[in-house]
């Protein structure tokens, strides 16, 4: 009987994908950013090594919203203090907070331990179609 293959940090090879988030489901394309954060796309994956790709999403203010999210969805943050929880819909959030918006939907995705936290740490959110990253020579990255 042949054991699993189980893949070691050091052995793990990440690429550079570029998703362009434009006309795209904010919830379709955090999922799929999820699932190539954590390496689950590949054979080689392990749940217990971060296996997963670096990812740039460009784009991220014309992200899309179904039905009537941007006015009933709501984002809430507390500072902490008393009378400190602020609320922003998510019309304010495309217009103002674009990456954040997106950042928040795909930290959603990722686990919720130290692995996830150094998944999440391989995203990338501009909000317009320009990034700094052309040396690393990303890969377009279809999301449908």
């Amino acid at each position: 009987m042949k054991n699993s293959y189980m893949q070691k940090k050091e052995e793990v090879v990440r690429n550079w994908y570029v998703i362009d988030a434009e006309g795209i489901s904010l919830g379709r394309l955090a999922a799929k950013v999820g699932i190539v954060l954590q390496g689950k796309h590949k054979p080689t994956y392990t749940p217990h090594v971060d296996c997963g790709d670096n990812v740039i999403v460009i784009n991220a203010e014309k992200v899309n919203l179904t039905g009537n999210k941007l006015n009933d969805k709501i984002y809430y943050n507390h500072s902490g203090y008393t009378g400190g929880l602020r609320e922003r819909t998510a019309r304010e959030m495309v217009e103002n907070y674009p990456v954040e918006m997106i950042e928040r939907a795909v930290k959603g995705m990722l686990p919720k331990t130290r692995l996830g936290r150094q998944m999440y740490k391989k995203l990338f959110v501009y909000a317009g179609a320009e990034h700094p990253h052309a040396a690393q020579q990303p890969a377009v990255m279809e999301v449908k």
